[in-house]
């Protein structure tokens, strides 16, 4: 079976690639033995979830270390299901531990590549079923529709909105977002020696309904704008302005996936999603300011994806049956940190509370890919209204605790805002 565009370029851009997400429960974990059951009975017949990576003779090792002309030939096969007892596994450490274990580490080759670890002892819970997969596998939205569907009664997954059409001015639009995706962008003052990093931090609810509340002028904001907007002021707190350390008049762009999915395969495993560089506000001095300029920002990021969608990616899958070096050439920018100097992403729990096997649901915690070094990846994730950020630094060493508490302290600042009164 064929990779598609999007498997490729992320097999083939040079980073480790594993991506995860965990449920958090309340109470004593369960039985391993009953966890595989519930797998083996949900996931089994998931093709994608049976998938092995068949890589070309001469292309051992690491995705990371394939070289380009090889790419055309690595495919997808299914040489039987999964074995529950391999798949399903119980940590021998805490999440926070197996994050950090898994983050620079690519899942061993020999068997699809996913695992789920059982953790008993988890922070803000009981215990945690976490999910650990190669990117290549599987995207963020795929990993909660899998955890979504190992739940005592799965709810219906809501349709994803489709991307808006191109008008007639589609080809100008498209030559607009390549010119946006191939212009040089600024890069993080670099440590010298990168070092990976994770950092886990809760939100207080209360802070984050209240931060939404901002701009006091507009409708409030979403929590992706929130995010870019954080991450923005910490970039700013923890390097200062970049008018300071930037050697070229370049943005600092952040990356923000966008899920390609429409309501005809809301549910579709694998890759479904593109990439949309946004500039951050990093010069900009008042932190509800950086947050209306990062709605601005990302206002334009529906239509910029459809023409990803609509125009880029069929052009590409088409271009790339012509040779390997296609792929070489798409995913040769994104391998310099100035392609995106940070990336963000947040992630709602699909449908309403949830149990698994009688427990509760009270958090879920994600783990954004790692990537070049000189970058730093965010993720927020929400589950009723417990709302947690990942932080995963290539960067100086434990630069994602300090990053991790900027994003935090941008929340406090904007929840501290006043508000008109109505």
């Amino acid at each position: 079976m064929r990779l598609s565009c999007a498997d490729e370029m992320l097999l083939f851009n040079g980073c480790p690639g594993v991506v995860g997400l965990a449920a958090v429960f309340a109470g004593e974990p369960p039985d391993v033995d009953r966890v595989r059951a519930r797998v083996a009975e949900r996931w089994t017949g998931l093709e994608r979830m049976n998938c092995l990576l068949d890589r070309p003779a001469g292309s051992s090792g690491t995705a990371r270390r394939m070289p380009f002309g090889r790419a055309g030939g690595a495919r997808w096969v299914v040489p039987g299901p999964f074995d529950p007892d391999v798949h399903v596994v119980l940590a021998r450490h805490k999440l926070d531990d197996l994050w950090a274990r898994s983050v620079d580490r690519p899942l061993a080759d020999g068997a699809p590549p996913w695992r789920l670890h059982v953790v008993p002892d988890a922070v803000y819970g009981g215990f945690a079923l976490a999910l650990v997969a190669q990117h290549v596998l599987l995207d963020g939205r795929s990993l909660a529709t899998l955890m979504r569907s190992l739940m005592d009664s799965p709810s219906a997954v809501r349709a994803a909105a489709r991307p808006a059409p191109l008008s007639r001015s589609g080809l100008r639009a498209a030559g607009r977002e390549l010119r946006v995706m191939t212009a040089a962008g600024q890069a993080l003052p670099s440590p010298g020696r990168t070092y990976s990093s994770v950092a886990v931090s809760a939100l207080s609810a209360q802070t984050v309904r209240a931060a939404r509340r901002q701009p006091a002028d507009g409708r409030g904001s979403t929590l992706n704008e929130l995010l870019v907007g954080a991450v923005a002021g910490a970039v700013r707190d923890q390097y200062g302005p970049v008018r300071r350390w930037r050697q070229r008049d370049e943005p600092v762009f952040t990356a923000v996936p966008c899920d390609l999915r429409t309501r005809a395969d809301p549910d579709e495993l694998g890759n479904a999603l593109t990439v949309v560089r946004v500039p951050l506000p990093v010069d900009v001095e008042d932190p509800v300011a950086r947050l209306r300029a990062c709605r601005t920002a990302l206002a334009a990021v529906p239509a910029r994806a459809a023409v990803h969608a609509t125009v880029l990616f069929p052009a590409a899958e088409a271009a790339r049956r012509t040779g390997p070096w296609v792929t070489g050439l798409l995913t040769n920018r994104g391998r310099h940190s100035c392609f995106a100097a940070t990336a963000t992403t947040a992630v709602k729990w699909p449908g309403g509370p949830s149990t698994f096997q009688g427990h509760a649901l009270v958090r879920t915690v994600g783990l954004p890919p790692l990537h070049h070094p000189g970058t730093a990846s965010f993720a927020l994730t929400q589950a009723g209204d417990a709302v947690t950020l990942t932080v995963v630094c290539n960067l100086r060493p434990d630069d994602a605790r300090r990053l991790a508490d900027a994003v935090v302290t941008e929340f406090e600042t904007w929840a501290r805002t006043p508000t008109p009164s109505l």
